[in-house]
């Protein structure tokens, strides 16, 4: 049995995991920053120097599931332990590196450790927050992302201006005063009994890495050896008695529809942040720092909102959450599409919208999907959620890159823009109204009207 923390140190735990969030997420935003000075130093051509970031993502991915698993057999307290352990170990790996395979080594070991964070900030708020009060705790690890994803970048160019980039490992170890708070908070489990499916997580870890592969490589045989990889899991998971992932989780048709249509939603959380960059540089003729500067107020404000938007879904409930999810993204990207290139002024404002709708759908998104699951499925179902809609955002921004390798200047969709050199911009934006008002008509005809039973309940 699971034992939950009194009151007053449950949201002590939430503030604890939304520190450890941003650390988490600066983590991984701001070696994007770093890339350029990497290439030049360790003379390096763009595939090789791309590593950094994409030997993080492919663990990542692989990670947000795994410990999803273990938690379902594991103490979490000791996994957020092992956790940061790993996370600040590949920290001074990467700090005291003389070579860019240091660099690389550092960067997968963080990962490694890292990965607990994602597959945590769902598991504690369903495991240790009541269901009146969990939108709330959603807002606050939400918050915690954006904000990440808003400083990340600055702070990273402030820092390889003034030091070097070694100092962007360090500023990573600051994950390390979260740890005595977790120890602290969380509670003390006792581990289930159970096997685990060494050989089914495998199999699931190298289906996911060589499907991150075939994207960034854009390679169809690494695609068809995913399929064979899929397969030989799909088998595994069929015929063992203690499957990593149970087949049955699938056959609950609420989590099962929650999880395709969460990913198509939160697809845009990393294809708009990939896109914003682009559009700004080669339509605005904005520097990496210029583009932060427009950037920054809405990932800032959005932060801040998404405390007002767990306190919404506590209120009013997800699927109101959803609605304002659904308005601010659709009105913000339609305008996006017709005043492409427009004053980054104007860019700025519309990014305030759109950065809270995207914060407003990550947090009513998992807290439907969260009530879907009971018992033992939580651990490697919130996981599998976190991973698939990863996996979802990667396929999204690959398919991006290729419309605008064919021609950022093409004409665009939406007869009302009438703006020079960015019609590709302005169809993707397009495109992503048609997609988010779909998407979320689709959740309001399969999540209708009702009071979910809150996870565990019963």
């Amino acid at each position: 049995m699971e034992s939950s923390p009194n009151s007053s140190h449950s949201f002590k735990i939430i503030w604890t995991l939304a520190f450890a969030m941003v650390i988490s997420v600066m983590n991984s935003t701001m070696f994007n920053v770093a890339l350029p000075v990497l290439r030049q130093e360790f003379g390096l051509t763009s595939s090789e120097v791309s590593w950094v970031v994409t030997a993080y993502i492919i663990v990542y991915a692989v990670g947000s599931v795994t410990y999803g698993k273990l938690a379902d057999r594991f103490p979490l307290k000791n996994l957020i332990t092992a956790g940061l352990v790993l996370f600040a170990a590949g920290s001074l790996l990467g700090l005291f590196s003389t070579s860019y395979w240091m660099i690389i080594a550092g960067r997968i070991l963080q990962s490694m450790g890292a990965s607990v964070i994602p597959a945590s900030s769902m598991l504690i708020p369903m495991r240790y927050i009541p269901g009146e009060k969990r939108g709330r705790a959603l807002g606050i690890t939400s918050a915690g992302m954006a904000l990440g994803t808003a400083i990340g970048p600055i702070i990273a160019g402030f820092i390889i201006g003034l030091v070097s980039w070694r100092f962007l490992f360090l500023i990573s170890l600051l994950v390390l005063l979260s740890l005595p708070l977790f120890r602290r908070h969380l509670p003390e489990e006792s581990s289930q009994p159970g096997r685990t499916d060494l050989a089914g997580g495998l199999l699931l870890a190298a289906g996911i890495a060589l499907l991150l592969l075939s994207i960034t490589q854009r390679s169809w045989a690494l695609f068809g050896l995913t399929l064979a990889v899929f397969a030989l899991f799909y088998l595994r998971i069929h015929r063992t008695a203690d499957p990593f992932v149970s087949p049955g989780i699938f056959r609950n048709a609420k989590y099962t529809a929650g999880l395709i249509i969460g990913c198509m939603i939160l697809t845009l959380n990393l294809c708009v942040p990939y896109l914003v960059p682009q559009m700004l540089s080669s339509v605005n003729g904005l520097s990496s720092m210029e583009t932060g500067v427009v950037m920054f107020p809405g990932a800032l404000l959005a932060a801040l909102l998404g405390l007002v938007g767990g306190r919404i879904a506590d209120s009013k409930g997800n699927r109101f959450l959803a609605a304002c999810a659904l308005l601010l993204q659709a009105a913000s990207y339609l305008l996006l599409s017709t005043f492409t290139g427009a004053s980054p002024l104007l860019i700025a404002v519309l990014l305030i919208l759109t950065n809270t709708g995207l914060t407003f759908a990550q947090i009513g998104m998992a807290g439907t999907v969260s009530r879907t699951l009971t018992g033992r499925q939580t651990g490697v179902g919130m996981g599998i959620y976190m991973m698939a809609s990863f996996i979802t955002g990667a396929v999204g921004t690959t398919l991006i890159g290729a419309v605008l390798d064919g021609g950022s200047s093409a004409s665009s969709l939406n007869p009302m823009y009438q703006g020079q050199g960015g019609g590709a911009f302005s169809s993707v934006f397009l495109i992503f109204a048609a997609w988010i008002i779909g998407f979320v008509a689709l959740y309001f005809t399969v999540f209708r009207q009702g009071r979910e039973k809150p996870v565990g309940a019963g």
